[in-house]
């Protein structure tokens, strides 16, 4: 018997990125490539080009694409049993929920799916706790929130942005949210009143270009929130689980919030999980029926985040972070004065800001592409870099120097 060869046709590249655009609404401006598969801290197309993928999902992929210790966790859980809804209780739920409030040093967890969902549920619980345990009138309570902020895209959410491209022309919106300058105390201080519940603010703000607030911020509004009786909620969505070096942003200054908001890497980037982590006087407010999400915590999503918990309780991943963090940041840095115009950097996280004479960030992520790098542009002029933890080193800094190519001109 002759075996018999069939040859498949394939669309390149360009053919699905013009079909996908041609169906698709056009809420994201992706680079023109379409990923086939993907491994450790690289990504190959369907026409077969490799690229190094330095945005990691904006931080969900912390531990690369396809890590074998998560991918096992999920096949074995998707065996088994993927959905109850949390009208019953599975059994992934008492360890994941125990491992991730351990991780957190705090009593009690409340899993989610999305960012955005941990993110309006924090803002629930903290309204919550202003009327039942601060003693705020029905229907005053006020959250204070920073400029440049990014924690979503819902109407809530949007509403407390002041990024034209999030917020116009999504209104009428939300009332109870005081904005002032990120990283300024003073105005913190000022705004608060007696019918200030919360504050709710990025330890460093991803979306925003990686902006590191002020050395002692963070120290001075854990003070600050305890003297006036202010819930402090660190949003860790981006910058959490190992992404700058240490487990959380707010460990730089030895700075625990009243509430942890997770997500992102949570999920080891198989599975949307999220969640809200705080201590019993709080996360205790909430009661059957007052808020609740069909998956939210479900078999699948709390297998693979146990597994992530776990990988970060070695603290192998933050100590890889931080060292590799400091060789990212002593070559970007000197690309200052050669198309590059400021770096910031914590752990293995970067926001570039470009020469115009070199290009927009867009442009420059466009001629990184061509080199077989990905990244990823924000606010026009800024790109950002957030590579696997698990990237090695030579790969790093080959990835690296392409962008000095491109930012010189070579």
């Amino acid at each position: 018997m002759t075996a018999m060869t069939t040859t498949t046709q394939h669309e390149s590249s360009t053919e699905l990125f013009q079909r996908a655009e041609a169906r698709t609404a056009h809420n994201y401006h992706p680079l023109p490539v379409v990923v086939e598969h993907a491994a450790g801290a690289w990504m190959t197309d369907v026409d077969g080009t490799r690229f190094l993928d330095l945005l990691s999902g904006y931080s969900a992929l912390n531990f690369g694409h396809s890590h074998p210790t998560l991918l096992q966790a999920a096949h074995d859980q998707l065996d088994k049993l993927t959905l109850t809804s949390r009208a019953f209780v599975h059994d992934q739920f008492a360890d994941f929920c125990a491992a991730l409030g351990d991780l957190c040093g705090k009593d009690l967890v409340l899993p989610m799916n999305t960012g955005a969902e941990a993110v309006e549920t924090a803002i629930k619980v903290i309204r919550k706790w202003g009327y039942e345990v601060k003693g705020i009138p029905s229907d005053q309570a006020e959250i204070i929130v920073a400029a440049g902020n990014f924690h979503g895209r819902t109407t809530t959410i949007v509403g407390f942005s002041d990024d034209p491209d999030a917020r116009d022309n999504f209104g009428p919106f939300a009332p109870g949210f005081v904005m002032v300058p990120y990283g300024d105390l003073a105005a913190i201080e000022a705004a608060i009143t007696d019918r200030t519940a919360g504050v709710i603010i990025e330890p460093i703000q991803g979306e925003g270009g990686v902006v590191l607030p002020p050395d002692g911020f963070l120290r001075g509004l854990r003070e600050l929130c305890t003297q006036r009786e202010v819930l402090f909620a660190a949003d860790e969505i981006q910058a959490g689980l190992g992404r700058t070096g240490k487990t959380f942003a707010c460990d730089h200054e030895d700075v625990v919030p009243d509430l942890y908001l997770l997500g992102k890497a949570l999920g080891g980037g198989i599975v949307p999980v999220s969640a809200v982590v705080a201590d019993r006087e709080i996360l205790g407010v909430l009661r059957p029926g007052q808020h609740g999400s069909t998956f939210g915590g479900n078999p699948l999503a709390c297998a693979v985040g146990k597994a992530v918990v776990d990988m970060l309780a070695t603290g192998e991943h933050q100590d890889r972070a931080a060292e590799l963090g400091l060789v990212m940041r002593e070559r970007l840095e000197s690309l200052i004065g050669h198309g590059v115009l400021a770096v910031r950097t914590r752990g293995l996280w970067a926001g570039i800001d470009i020469d115009p004479e070199v290009g927009t960030g867009r442009a420059v992520c466009e001629r990184l592409m061509a080199r077989g790098v990905l990244a990823k542009d924000t606010h026009g002029s800024t790109i950002r870099l957030a590579p696997p933890l698990v990237v090695s080193e030579e790969d790093l800094l080959w990835g690296l120097d392409q962008l000095a190519a491109v930012v010189r001109g070579d």
